[in-house]
């Protein structure tokens, strides 16, 4: 019987062809093979649209080697595109919507300003969600500085840290504030102060380029300096249910506001950190069962509201009283957090359970035929 087949969809980051997640792909693709699924990774570009086929990139597990192959379209598609400025952007954009009739195992997710006000709607996550306003002038920035004394700038669809101010209010001396961050390249904004009149300057030349927010800053200082979050990751499980994949801490590098890892931060198990932040392993293990109750509610209610999802990872920032906030919701999560805590179980886990919800997807839902028509 002939296997179901998933295709990848991805970017090239560049002209020369590169995959960002390439050894990623090379587990799935493997893991695939081991459980019955048909693995193959394509992008736009890859797409014959005239003979109905994809020049497909395929790995072979028994070599180790990458290959192209003219292949026929998948039966499902799981889509792993991030947004990003560029032509392969737009082409990924004309792909889903001429191929709008496939099945997607996931659908792209709005920004972070839409996504915050679907979850301000609900009561229930409401009072998770940090005070946040659509940056348009430096009036929102001084109503922000009323009811906070720390504001985070940051794009609304930026990713990995990109993009983002941190802005103190200082005790002493009264009128300036403390500001450092991360530009577009990640690179690292020396902590320096500044005057109000200079802060506000600062943050409209920041804003110029695209659409911004401004969002109420969490306490999330260790001791030692570094900021620190945690990174939640929800998947459809193997009989189309959401389920907790794992949930692992971030400490980030020295002089950094944000804990990414791709800033140069570091990764530790969430129990390890938790105990530590807020003083026990009750408290830990309360803070764990009320945020996994909050990932598998606000991913079921993103389902809802945007459509297909099959995986949602979720930024969270725990206060030391153990108050759970929603910083960012990423429907296109990198896993490496687990394999750095290690926790090397639920990082193959994670690779894993897209797979296994795919097989469910086409033995419930889709018809047993051996390929899925394209219809024009």
């Amino acid at each position: 019987m002939t296997q179901p087949v998933l295709g990848i969809l991805t970017l090239y980051l560049n002209n020369a062809r590169q995959l960002e997640e390439k050894q990623v792909y090379r587990k799935m693709i493997t893991e695939g093979k081991r459980i019955g699924l048909d693995v193959f990774v394509f992008t736009p570009m890859d797409v014959d649209s005239g003979k109905q086929r994809i020049y497909a990139m395929v790995f072979d597990p028994a070599t180790g080697e990458w290959s192209r192959k003219w292949r026929t379209f998948p039966d499902m598609i799981y889509d792993r595109c991030r947004i990003q400025r560029s032509v392969r952007f737009q082409q990924l954009l004309q792909f889903r919507s001429r191929y709008n009739h496939l099945t997607f195992l996931n659908r792209p997710l709005r920004n972070k300003w839409t996504i915050h006000q679907t979850f301000s709607q609900k009561s229930r996550f409401r009072q998770h969600m940090p005070d946040t306003l659509l940056y348009h002038s430096s009036a929102d920035l001084h109503r922000m500085l009323r009811v906070s004394p720390v504001v985070y700038i940051k794009p609304i669809n930026g990713t990995g840290g990109r993009g983002i101010l941190r802005i103190e209010r200082l005790k002493e001396p009264r009128g300036m504030f403390d500001i450092q961050g991360r530009r577009q390249n990640r690179r690292i904004i020396q902590p320096r102060r500044v005057s109000l009149a200079r802060l506000e300057s600062i943050v409209r030349q920041w804003c110029i380029s695209g659409r911004f927010l401004v969002q109420q800053g969490i306490p999330l200082r260790l001791p030692g300096g570094r900021f620190h979050d945690y990174r939640m990751l929800v998947q459809k499980n193997s009989q189309g249910n959401w389920a907790l994949t794992g949930i692992a801490g971030r400490v980030g590098a020295a002089k950094s506001v944000t804990s990414n890892l791709h800033g140069g931060g570091h990764a530790v198990r969430a129990e390890t950190l938790l105990k530590e932040w807020l003083g026990s392993s009750e408290k830990a293990a309360k803070a764990i069962q009320s945020a996994e109750k909050l990932g598998l509610d606000a991913a079921a209610f993103l389902e809802d509201s945007f459509g297909t999802l099959c995986e949602l990872a979720l930024d969270l920032a725990i206060d030391r009283e153990g108050r759970i906030y929603v910083l960012e919701v990423n429907p296109k999560p990198a896993r490496e957090v687990f394999s750095r805590a290690g926790e090397r179980e639920t990082y193959r886990k994670a690779l894993k359970q897209p797979l296994e919800y795919a097989l469910w997807i086409y033995r419930t839902k889709l018809a047993p035929s051996s390929s899925k028509k394209i219809e024009e």
